[in-house]
């Protein structure tokens, strides 16, 4: 009995030793998978050659760059990005993953290498003046879904909320009017009605700022070392705000 316990202890324990960590892995393979959405402008979307553009694509060229890999490139619906994760479809995800409690309980995270706020969208004639989320009980409003928009929504009684697969079905319907707003993140909102033909508005910035990181699966420390070294080293000599000030004219990779 003793040997049989022995012998699977041993067993439990080389299999712990021998499982490479994530850094081992795609050192190895010589390319980081990266997955987003690529419907997302100005973060990650398809120019019109069909290559992917954005402050997420040119974080992820960086990150993989200086981790000596090439980046490989998966684009898939926000609402299976994560179990997309969960089951190794790819390494990392960078996308504008909000962090928060639920998702470090699955996940570990990178440090954060972007700040931003949840700001509602509105149709150019709408009348309203909603400065909190508390105002819209008994409204409708749309969202990713899935995302941290859509999570601080249902925490709000008495919402009816909608969820969308990407932002332009979201705003289409707010501009024929099938929902009453929306609620997005601001610097993609920002973006969004500079290029739109919608008649839609921004409204007020609601909710507390968000921080954005890139999650990968638990269980490898030396990916995690490598990961948040490279966003230091990029922080600390201004390639971060560069990528920052090409996509919004200001620094949004640190916190406000």
């Amino acid at each position: 009995m003793r040997k049989a316990l022995l012998a699977l202890l041993l067993t439990g324990a080389a299999l712990q030793a021998g499982a490479a960590d994530l850094l081992q892995t795609v050192k190895a393979r010589g390319t980081l998978k990266v997955a987003m959405e690529g419907v997302y402008p100005p973060f990650n979307f398809k120019e019109k050659n069909g290559a992917l553009a954005g402050y997420d694509v040119d974080v992820a060229r960086l990150v993989a760059s200086r981790l000596g890999l090439k980046p490989e490139f998966v684009t898939t619906e926000w609402a299976s990005i994560l179990a997309g994760l969960a089951s190794n479809k790819y390494d990392v995800i960078i996308s504008q993953v909000g962090i928060n409690p639920k998702r470090e309980q699955a996940f570990d995270f990178s440090t954060p290498y972007i700040y931003s706020s949840p700001m509602l969208i509105v149709r150019k004639d709408d009348k309203h003046n909603w400065t909190s989320l508390a105002q819209l009980k008994g409204k409708r409003v749309g969202a990713g879904q899935g995302s941290v928009y859509e999570m601080q929504l249902k925490a709000v009684p008495g919402i009816e909320v909608k969820g969308y697969p990407a932002a332009p079905e979201n705003l289409q319907d707010l501009a024929l009017g099938r929902i009453d707003a929306a609620l997005n993140d601001s610097l993609m909102t920002a973006y969004l009605l500079k290029t739109t033909q919608l008649p839609i508005k921004a409204g007020a910035r609601v909710g507390n700022v968000e921080r954005m990181g890139i999650p990968f699966q638990k269980g490898n420390p030396q990916f995690k070392a490598a990961l948040n070294k490279v966003l230091a080293d990029a922080a600390a000599d201004g390639s971060l705000k560069a990528i920052s000030l090409k996509w919004f004219g200001t620094d949004v990779s640190k916190a406000p």
